[in-house]
C-alpha cells in the first residue's frame, strides 16, 4: 500500500476547484495529517482547465503521477475525460453531470462529445455521476456545486466527515456557511447512494 492517498480535483476556471482543495487541506490540518498540494491554473480565468493535486499523508512531492491517483473528482464531464489517465484501470471517479462546451473562437472546429459518449468512454472506471447543480440549487445557491462534489466524494476520502464539514465552515465566506454546509450534506447523502 502506498503511503499517501492521492486525490485529483479537476474543473473549469470559476468552478471552485482551488477552494475545494483548500477545504481538503484544512481538514488534514484539523486531523493533524500531512498534506501536500499543488494547483495548475493556466488560463483558468478564461474558462480554462484547472487541476488541484492533494496528497493526504504525502511525504514527498505534491504532484500525482498519472495512473496512480486514488480518486478523481471532476466538476465537469469533459474534464473527467481529459484527466482519466490519472486513474488506474477501475479507479474511482466522482463526476458532476455537467458539460461546459468551450466558448473559444475555435469551438466550431471542435468535435465535442455528448454526455452519453463521455460516460461510455469512462466505462473502465468506477464512476459515480452526480447532478451537483440540482443539489446546489436545493442547498440554496448554484455556486455551491464544488462543495456538493466534496460531499459526494467524502465517503471515498480517508478523513472524517465531521472534519470535512468543519473545514467547509472554516474555508467558505462567512455569509455562505449555511448554504455550503447544506450543500456538503446533500452531496454526502447522494454520494453515499452510489456504489463505491
Amino acid at each position: 500500500m502506498k503511503p499517501s492517498f492521492d486525490i485529483l480535483i479537476v474543473g473549469i476556471g470559476g468552478q471552485g476547484t482551488v477552494l475545494a482543495s483548500n477545504v481538503l487541506g484544512e481538514a488534514c490540518i484539523i486531523e493533524n495529517r500531512t498534506v501536500r498540494s499543488a494547483e495548475t491554473h493556466g488560463m483558468a480565468q478564461r474558462g480554462g482547465s484547472v487541476e488541484s493535486h492533494i496528497r493526504i499523508d504525502g511525504k514527498h512531492g505534491s504532484l500525482i503521477v498519472p495512473g496512480t491517483a486514488d480518486l478523481l473528482v471532476a466538476f465537469d464531464l469533459l474534464e473527467a475525460l481529459r484527466y482519466r489517465h490519472y486513474l488506474p484501470a477501475g479507479g474511482r471517479l466522482i463526476v458532476n453531470r455537467n458539460l461546459v462546451v468551450p466558448t473559444s473562437v475555435y469551438q466550431q472546429a471542435l468535435d465535442v462529445p455528448d454526455d452519453e459518449s463521455i460516460l461510455a468512454a469512462l466505462a473502465g472506471l468506477d464512476v459515480a455521476c452526480i447532478d451537483a447543480a440540482a443539489l446546489a440549487r436545493e442547498a440554496g445557491n448554484i455556486l455551491s456545486q464544488n462543495i456538493v462534489m466534496l460531499g459526494a466524494a467524502s465517503a471515498d476520502i480517508p478523513l472524517r466527515p465531521e472534519t470535512l464539514e468543519e473545514a467547509v465552515r472554516r474555508c467558505v465566506p462567512k455569509k455562505t456557511v449555511e448554504v455550503n454546509t447544506a450543500a456538503f450534506r446533500l452531496g454526502r447523502e447522494k454520494g453515499a447512494g452510489t456504489t463505491p
